[in-house]
C-alpha cells in the first residue's frame, strides 16, 4: 500500500481492470433531468441500487478503500451498458469519485470501451462530480476534468452550496453544468433570501458560461421561482421519481 492507504499504481490498475474486482451485484434507476420550457428530457442521471432495487446506501455500504477503484469503474461500465440496453436516446448522467481516479487518461479506458461496445457516443455522457465526497487535491480534480472534457464528455459539478466546497471549485475549473443542491431548492417559493442567493448563482454562473440545473423539485411552486430565477433545467419528484432499470417519463402536469 501507498501513502493513505491506496494501493500502488500496479495494484490499481489489477484492482480497477474493467470493474471486475467489486463483486456484489449491483443495478441503476434513472431519473430524468428535464428542459421545462421545452418540455422534454434534458438527460437521465443514473442512480445505483441493489440488483432488486434496494437503496443506493446499501450498496455504498459494501464499498471502502480498497474497493473504490473497482466499484467506481463497475458503475460507469453497468450504468452505459444499462442506458444502451433501454434504448437511451437523451444524455446519460453517471456520478464518479474524483478520490478514486489515479491517472485520468489511463482510468477512462473502461468507459470509452463500455461506450465504444454500446454505440453510445461520448458527447452524450456527462459525469457529475460529487461535491460532498472530499477533494484531497483540486489540481488532481482540474487534470480529471480537462482530460474529460477534451475526449467530449460533459462535466457537471453535484450538489453545488453542499459540502466541503463551493465557489473556490468554480475558479479552480468551469465545469460545463452546476447542479444546485436541493437544500437551495426547498421551498424556494416561501423564502425570499434564498431566492436572493439562487438569483446571484445563475448570474455567476451565466457569466463563466456554465448551465445551472436545480435538483430536488418537487413542488409547482418551487418549480415556479427557479424559472423565475432563470433556471430551466429541473430535476425532482415534481417531474418523475427514479425508475428501476427503466426510463421514466415525466408527469405530463409538472410541466408549468
Amino acid at each position: 500500500m501507498s501513502e493513505a492507504g491506496h494501493p500502488g499504481h500496479g495494484e490499481r490498475c489489477a484492482i480497477c481492470r474493467d470493474g471486475e474486482a467489486f463483486g456484489a451485484p449491483l443495478a441503476f434507476a434513472y431519473q430524468p433531468i428535464v428542459d421545462v420550457p421545452a418540455r422534454s428530457v434534458f438527460a437521465h442521471e443514473a442512480l445505483v441500487r441493489g440488483p432488486n432495487g434496494e437503496s443506493a446506501a446499501s450498496v455504498l455500504a459494501q464499498v471502502d478503500d480498497r474497493n473504490r477503484y473497482a466499484f467506481d469503474q463497475r458503475c460507469r461500465r453497468d450504468a452505459i451498458a444499462g442506458a444502451a440496453r433501454l434504448g437511451m436516446r437523451e444524455r446519460l448522467s453517471i456520478n464518479f469519485m474524483p478520490n478514486a481516479i489515479y491517472r485520468p487518461s489511463a482510468c477512462i479506458q473502461a468507459t470509452l470501451r463500455a461506450a465504444h461496445d454500446c454505440g453510445f457516443a461520448l458527447d452524450r455522457i456527462m459525469f457529475e462530480i460529487t461535491e460532498t465526497e472530499r477533494v484531497h487535491d483540486v489540481g488532481h480534480l482540474v487534470e480529471i476534468v480537462t482530460e474529460y472534457r477534451r475526449l467530449g464528455f460533459l462535466t457537471a459539478l453535484d450538489d453545488f452550496g453542499a459540502g466541503y466546497s463551493g465557489l473556490n471549485l468554480l475558479a479552480a475549473f468551469e465545469p460545463d453544468i452546476v447542479k444546485l443542491d436541493m437544500d437551495l431548492s426547498r421551498a424556494l417559493d416561501r423564502r425570499p433570501r434564498s431566492r436572493a442567493i439562487v438569483r446571484s448563482l445563475v448570474r455567476l454562473c451565466d457569466e463563466l458560461g456554465i448551465t445551472v440545473v436545480a435538483e430536488g423539485v418537487e413542488t409547482a411552486g418551487e418549480r415556479d421561482a427557479l424559472l423565475d430565477a432563470g433556471i430551466t433545467l429541473m430535476q425532482g419528484w415534481l417531474f418523475a421519481r427514479p425508475a428501476f432499470d427503466a426510463l421514466a417519463t415525466p408527469a405530463p402536469g409538472a410541466w408549468a
